[in-house]
């Protein structure tokens, strides 16, 4: 079938859109019509050549759309369901069955390798094999290729373009408060950087009952809106020295946890040092491949934990309702967050996420 795609074709250079080639759906594949999609940083990351995906090729991975048609085999949804698409996973090796498909074995080729696990490609361009499947979705497109493992049903009177950063943005940032920190009433966190994995972050804090929640940003109005959002205390990193604020003046002896979502070396040193003796401050930010990170030896040697975090060790399936409960319950305005573009705006939208212009940019593809 004939679909229509932004194309990334060169690092930095904007997106082409192109008529392309779909295949037929194999074994355990889902053809989804996109309603939207998130605009996430790594798709930036990937872009500006920071993270590895061939090119020419589709990227997008907060995909929002109708189920169109089902291959063989598939029984998780139907024709007429209304789907996120989330990260890629196997659901067959050790850590998909022990609760753990973010750390999927086989995440890296299911996610990046633009083929097909045999290898084969489904999207074509000018009769040549064009890079899809990123994150086995590629939803900077009006339709979509995706796996019955990484699609997720959700009810019919929920607003999809709302809902398409669940699938990843949304649920990192909430999801490593309460799968990986298991942030419990009365601790304290400390969340390094306000964009929507930050804020989503800030949210959970606030549900999962942190009595302290502070908020580090360089832009007063992200700061603002944290506030409003849950945060108990703001902190703008440009002007202050953010663990010692933190350490000295807005809890002695450290937060509990900390969350890094910047990927900055210097603001992963302040995370580290914001905690108290037994924290753990937890790593979300995709970086350069090959980045590296120095700590000063103390603070791990005091029972400090550093840990790096995908997809807020969820599983879509039990997380994505839980947070949609939350949202429902008005616990959890993500829309508060959003600010949409039409598909053909593309281009904007990513130059306006990369500037910190907008929050969490969504395309709206029909």
């Amino acid at each position: 079938m004939d679909i229509k795609a932004a194309i990334f074709k060169q690092p930095k250079q904007p997106f082409e859109f192109e008529h392309v080639q779909l295949d037929e759906l194999k074994e355990g594949e889902v053809l989804v019509k996109l309603v939207a999609t998130g605009v996430c940083h790594t798709d930036i990351s990937v872009w500006e050549a920071n993270f590895p995906f061939g090119y020419p090729g589709i990227l997008g991975h907060e995909g929002a759309g109708i189920v169109e048609a089902v291959g063989p085999g598939v029984t998780k949804v139907k024709a007429g369901n209304h789907v996120l698409l989330h990260i890629a996973a196997c659901g067959k090796c050790e850590y998909c069955i022990s609760g753990t498909p973010a750390y999927c074995k086989d995440m890296l080729p299911l996610n990046f390798s633009g083929r097909r696990p045999d290898g084969s490609c489904p999207y074509h361009l000018h009769g040549e094999d064009l890079n899809g499947l990123f994150f086995y979705q590629s939803s900077f497109a009006t339709y979509s290729i995706a796996s019955e493992r990484n699609v997720v049903a959700i009810p019919d009177d929920l607003p999809l373009p709302v809902m398409a950063p669940l699938g990843c943005g949304f649920i990192t940032g909430a999801g490593t408060v309460m799968n990986t920190l298991k942030a419990e009433p009365g601790t304290s966190i400390a969340i390094f950087g306000a964009g929507s994995v930050g804020l989503a972050a800030v949210m959970a804090a606030k549900i999962a009952g942190c009595t302290t929640i502070v908020t580090i940003d360089i832009n007063d109005e992200r700061l603002a809106l944290a506030k409003e959002l849950g945060a108990t205390h703001t902190i703008n990193g440009r002007n202050s020295n953010s663990s010692e604020e933190i350490q000295t003046r807005i809890i002695p002896g450290g937060v509990n946890f900390s969350i890094d979502t910047t990927g900055d070396s210097s603001v992963i040193q302040h995370a580290v040092t914001a905690l108290r003796i037994l924290g753990t401050c937890a790593l979300v930010a995709v970086r350069t491949v090959g980045a590296k990170q120095e700590f000063d030896y103390l603070n791990l040697a005091l029972g400090r934990t550093v840990k790096g975090v995908i997809a807020g060790d969820s599983i879509p399936e039990i997380f994505i309702p839980r947070l949609i409960s939350f949202y429902r319950q008005g616990l959890f305005p993500i829309d508060r967050l959003i600010s949409f573009y039409n598909f053909e705006d593309i281009n904007n939208a990513i130059q306006d996420a990369g500037s910190g212009k907008t929050i969490k940019a969504v395309l709206l593809m029909q």
